[in-house]
């Protein structure tokens, strides 16, 4: 997933238009920032350092005399970099975040951003955002809480995606529902390419991916077991991880899939044409991105490529669910010492100037609706864009993220032991409840 992909560090030739040279740079105020009130910093794994570099000069384009020092680091780095500065109390000024887990760790050191949106787009400022992201934006907040501690500037689906040139020259359509997956990976099999390439080494792509068949098998019910409303020995849970197992029961997914991690080996391998399907989510796009050269074939114009929903199970929902939710927010430290500027800045970057330089890159798709690329590369890419924002992305309701992380990684380690062969859907189902009755 693109949220975990290894990004650049932020280079010492960047710092003309205010990005430092790696993590801290000069020594920070208590507020993270360097003194001026004029400027503001900002720490985060995602966007790149190419397209925040971009949505940088934007600003400053348009606000003569303030700057944004920034810094883009890899994700594992991003994090120890933040708890750090949490703790020595130099938190940037402008933090990523991930909703859930993620910004509940540090709702304590961040400022609500209620006020900052009202005052910026009116009171029905919520009415911008996509139904998803305002609902994940407080996901995890104690009860009675209702403010927001950060908000997004890119939203995604998960979904599946097609090699259509392997489908085209098999005669075949994707598959929509279980039989038809099944069938699909059958007529695949002996090819030169994957049937279905599933990179299992991620806990975060198999959650996805049983997120997707616990909707698809009996729709919200995986979150009722989240609360704690229903057990997760339930029938409909353990059922979702029974179609789970039957990815590699019934040899749709490859040998060792176990083994293979989604960045950089499985995407490299999808993109280069050896799979027919993998599943990833709207931030596919990003690899026809308009404003790179030596695009592969494939990836141009996005015309090797078709995204699909997972196909339906059998006894479940009539038709696939939509999964998914933010790819990456944004909070302000609460010690800011630039509150004004830096609410200025997170706003442009959701909805302003820089949030059209970050949408041109197709880096994810947009937290609000009417954002659209400047330039497409073809008519397909557009469709594909078209179809993410304005059919896709309105339907989301369920989410792709666990709220707590001790269950999130219960769950991912559940998956793991019925892919190797080690548990049984029903005993996977009681090793995340025994984790679920220690957060009860």
């Amino acid at each position: 997933m693109k949220l975990r992909k290894s990004l650049a560090v932020a280079v010492a030739g960047a710092a003309a238009v205010g990005l430092t040279a790696c993590a801290g740079g000069a020594a920070p105020t208590q507020n993270g920032g360097e003194g001026d009130a004029d400027t503001v910093t900002f720490r985060s794994w995602s966007p790149i350092e190419q397209t925040t570099r971009q949505m940088i000069e934007a600003f400053e384009g348009e606000n003569e005399g303030s700057s944004i020092d920034a810094t883009i680091f890899n994700y594992p780095e991003y994090l120890v970099d933040l708890q750090s500065r949490a703790s020595s109390n130099t938190m940037p000024d402008i933090v990523g975040l991930q909703p859930g887990a993620l910004t509940q760790q540090y709702r304590d050191n961040l400022m609500p951003l209620q006020d900052c949106a009202a005052e910026t787009w009116g009171d029905d400022w919520q009415d911008r955002f996509y139904p998803i992201g305002i609902e994940q934006s407080r996901m995890g907040n104690p009860e009675g809480d209702e403010n927001f501690y950060s908000l997004p500037i890119l939203t995604q689906t998960v979904n599946l995606w097609a090699n259509s040139n392997i489908f085209d020259d098999a005669g075949l359509e994707v598959p929509k529902t279980w039989d038809d997956l099944k069938s699909v990976t059958e007529e695949l099999s002996g090819g030169d390419a994957a049937p279905f390439l599933l990179p299992a080494k991620d806990s975060w792509l198999r959650n996805v991916v049983f997120l997707q068949i616990a909707n698809n098998v009996s729709p919200g019910t995986v979150y009722e077991a989240e609360d704690g409303t229903i057990p997760w020995t339930d029938p409909a849970i353990v059922e979702a991880f029974s179609y789970w197992s039957k990815l590699f029961s019934d040899g749709i997914a490859q040998d060792g899939a176990i083994g293979l991690d989604a960045y950089p080996s499985a995407v490299n391998q999808f993109e280069a044409g050896n799979a027919a399907m993998i599943p990833l989510g709207a931030w596919w796009i990003q690899q026809s991105d308009p404003t790179k050269s030596d695009i592969p074939p494939l990836s141009e114009g996005m015309s090797g490529y078709e995204p699909f929903l997972f196909p339906t199970i059998p006894g479940g929902a009539s038709e696939s669910q939509f999964v998914g939710g933010i790819d990456v927010s944004l909070g302000i430290s609460k010690n800011t010492a630039n509150p004004d500027l830096a609410c200025k800045v997170l706003t442009d970057f959701i909805a302003g100037s820089g949030a059209q330089k970050l949408v041109n890159t197709m880096n994810d798709v947009p937290a609000v609706t009417g954002l659209s690329p400047e330039e497409f590369t073809s008519e397909k890419q557009e469709e594909i864009w078209n179809l993410f924002v304005d059919e896709w992305l309105p339907q989301v309701q369920y989410s792709r993220y666990f709220e707590s992380p001790k269950l999130d990684q219960a769950v991912a380690d559940a998956l793991a032991a019925i892919a190797t062969g080690d548990a049984t859907p029903e005993e996977a189902a009681a090793s995340v409840q025994s984790v679920q009755d220690t957060l009860n």
